[in-house]
C-alpha cells in the first residue's frame, strides 16, 4: 500500500521523470514507460505501479491547466493535490527554456510546402469539461497566469503569426487567387504593433480580413490576453476583424476563429486600469 501522501521529494522525482519522457515524446524519440517506472519506484515510498501510473495522469492534468502539452498516453486525471502543481512549477522554474523549446515548430522555412492548419469550431458551453475538472484547470491558469506567460513569449507569438501568414497565402493560392495571396501583409512585422491586428489578408472573393493571432502550445481553452486596442478595432471593424486562435502549436497546430462581438464567445476580465488625475 502507498505510504501516506506523496512528499515534495517524491513529487519532484516523478515530475522530473515525466518531463524526461515528455521531451522524448515531443521530439519523436522512442522511450519505454515501463523502464522509466521501474527506475523510479525504488526512489519512492513503497508506491505501487498503479499509484505511479495515476500520478502520471495527474501530471498530465496539471500541464493541461498550465496550457502545456502532455504525454498522450497518460490521459489527464483530476482531483490532484496542489502540492503536485507546485512541483511542476518548481521544475519549470529550474528549466525555464522548456516553455519556449518549440516556439518555431510549424513555421515554414525555405521552399518547404506549407501544411494547412486544421481549423475547427470554437469551444462552446456544451463541450466544456465537467465542472470540477474545469474549476481545477481555471484555478491553475489563474494562479500561474498562463495567458500572460504566452503573451510574454515573443518567439512563440511571432512563430504563430508567421505560420498563419503562410496559411493565408496558401489558402488563397489554392482558391486560384494568387493575386490576393501576393497582397497579404504581415502588419505587426512590417509596421509594428498597434494596428489592432497582425495580418491583413483576404477572403477568396476579395473581402478584407484583419487577423489577430493568439498562439499557445496548450489546449484550445487555454486563456489568452487581448489588449484594449485590439478589442476597440474588433468593435470598429466587425465585418473584417477576426481572432485566429492557434493552439497545440508545439505538436500539430490547430485553430479556430472568433468573430466580434468577442463577449459572445469568451468572458473578458479586466486585469489593469488606467489611472488619471482629476
Amino acid at each position: 500500500m502507498p505510504n501516506g501522501p506523496w512528499t515534495d521529494q517524491e513529487n519532484d522525482l516523478i515530475v522530473a521523470d515525466y518531463f524526461a519522457m515528455l521531451a522524448d515524446d515531443v521530439s519523436g524519440r522512442a522511450y519505454n514507460k515501463a523502464e522509466h517506472r521501474r527506475g523510479l519506484l525504488p526512489l519512492l515510498n513503497d508506491r505501487s505501479d498503479g499509484s505511479v501510473e495515476f500520478k502520471h495522469q495527474n501530471i498530465s492534468a496539471v500541464l493541461k491547466g498550465l496550457g502545456e502539452d502532455w504525454i498522450p498516453g497518460y490521459k489527464p486525471a483530476f482531483n490532484f493535490q496542489m502540492t503536485l502543481v507546485d512541483a511542476v512549477a518548481r521544475w519549470l522554474a529550474l528549466d525555464s527554456a522548456w516553455l519556449g523549446r518549440h516556439s518555431c515548430t510549424g513555421a515554414p522555412t525555405g521552399l518547404a510546402e506549407v501544411r494547412p492548419i486544421w481549423i475547427g469550431q470554437p469551444p462552446t458551453l456544451p463541450n466544456q469539461p465537467p465542472p470540477q475538472e474545469l474549476e481545477q484547470i481555471l484555478h491553475i491558469a489563474r494562479k500561474f497566469d498562463v495567458a500572460a506567460r504566452d503573451e510574454r513569449n515573443r518567439a512563440l507569438g511571432r512563430a504563430g503569426e508567421e505560420r498563419v501568414l503562410a496559411h493565408e497565402r496558401a489558402a488563397l493560392k489554392s482558391a486560384g487567387r494568387d493575386d490576393l495571396a501576393r497582397k497579404v501583409r504581415w502588419v505587426s512585422e512590417e509596421d509594428g504593433d498597434g494596428a489592432g491586428y497582425d495580418i491583413a489578408s483576404f477572403a477568396p472573393d476579395g473581402r478584407l480580413r484583419l487577423i489577430e493571432v493568439k498562439t499557445t502550445n496548450g489546449w484550445e481553452r487555454t486563456p489568452f490576453h487581448i489588449s484594449r486596442n485590439e478589442l476597440d478595432v474588433a468593435e470598429e471593424r466587425r465585418s473584417e476583424w477576426s481572432l485566429f486562435r492557434l493552439w497545440n502549436f508545439a505538436r500539430e497546430p490547430k485553430a479556430f476563429e472568433l468573430h466580434p462581438p468577442l463577449d459572445k464567445h469568451v468572458s473578458l476580465t479586466a486585469r489593469s486600469f488606467q489611472a488619471s488625475f482629476c
